[in-house]
């Protein structure tokens, strides 16, 4: 009897959809899984490739990438896709942060499965040297002193990480600092290192090399707790506001209604490749810190940032260019 018969048996018994979920966990995967992401290149094809590898090696079925153009396509990809766990996405909180700042053919918090939260990568508050502040406090004193005077670049899209990073800023502390928007990184910090913008919250990437050679100074990292990233450096809530927390989240997901024993075997798999030396290794390399959460974590980590962030884009008015 194949899989599918033993399952609509199963259903026609009057067993639950567990019972079904179980029975298809048993088999699974016995065909390649599909990981759904953005462009080739980008931090979400890379986080997408590693975890591919490593489930490729877990599972004994291969798992390959298919990249997608970025923004809406790879979750409208996926949430429209056979719930049996052979089509996962990853994905930043472009999934969930985007329909606040434009429509979107999916609901984030009805279409998928949280499987895990794969990684978190603080921003870094840098300034140019010149600036004579030494914390956040500082900053925020200075701010209020000169109201309108001082700039923060962002660069990408309009509702990206490190915009995000900036107004929430602005809002939490009650400052009026101008953004200045670039379309790369290369840009943006090219001119922070000029002194033609004073203020940036960079990704560690982007940043790092600039702070070893004193081009750059940075007051803090915009995570809830401090990073390895960068030791000894403080968060900005516990230097001078109190709450503030703004990370770049990659998630790993599955569409509504994927059998629960499907989702708790990925998510065990994907916890143990996210514990390995190497991958951890290469994921510190390029500035980000591994996680591997519970999909219950993830769900209200989806919940919290879109709460919170939800009411600086309305304030501020922003959307999608």
């Amino acid at each position: 009897m194949t899989l599918e018969r033993v399952v609509a048996w199963l259903l026609s018994m009057g067993i639950s959809g567990l019972g079904a979920g179980m029975v298809f966990a048993q088999s699974y995967p016995n065909k390649p899984v599909r990981i759904v992401t953005g462009g080739v290149g980008g931090g979400n094809d890379f986080a997408a490739r590693l975890v591919a590898q490593g489930l490729t090696a877990s599972l004994g079925q291969q798992v390959i990438v298919d990249n997608r153009a970025s923004g809406v396509i790879p979750g409208e990809t996926v949430s429209r896709a056979p719930p049996d766990g052979y089509t996962l996405l990853v994905t930043g909180g472009t999934l969930w942060i985007g329909p606040l700042l434009q429509h979107t053919p999916y609901d984030p918090m009805r279409d998928f499965a949280p499987i895990s939260l794969l990684t978190r990568a603080p921003n870094i508050l840098v300034v140019h040297p010149s600036l004579p502040v030494k914390s956040v406090s500082e900053l925020i004193a200075l701010a209020k002193a000169r109201p309108g005077e001082l700039n923060y670049s962002s660069s990408g899209a309009a509702g990206g990480s490190s915009h995000l990073a900036g107004e929430l800023f602005k809002a939490m502390a009650g400052v009026n600092i101008t953004r200045i928007p670039y379309k790369t990184s290369a840009s943006e910090t090219s001119d922070l290192i000029a002194g033609h913008v004073q203020l940036a919250f960079g990704t560690a990437a982007s940043v790092m090399p600039h702070l070893k050679s004193h081009r750059l100074k940075a007051l803090a990292v915009t995570s809830a707790e401090p990073s390895a990233l960068v030791p000894g450096l403080p968060t900005v809530a516990a230097s001078g506001l109190r709450g503030y927390e703004a990370e770049q989240n990659l998630a790993l997901l599955a569409p509504a209604k994927t059998p629960a024993p499907v989702v708790g075997l990925v998510h065990r798999e994907v916890v143990r490749v996210l514990t390995r030396s190497d991958i951890k290794e290469k994921f510190f390399n390029a500035g980000v810190e591994t996680v591997g959460s519970s999909p219950e974590e993830l769900a209200a980590a989806m919940k919290s940032e879109t709460t919170r962030l939800g009411t600086v884009i309305r304030n501020a008015g922003i959307r999608a260019e």
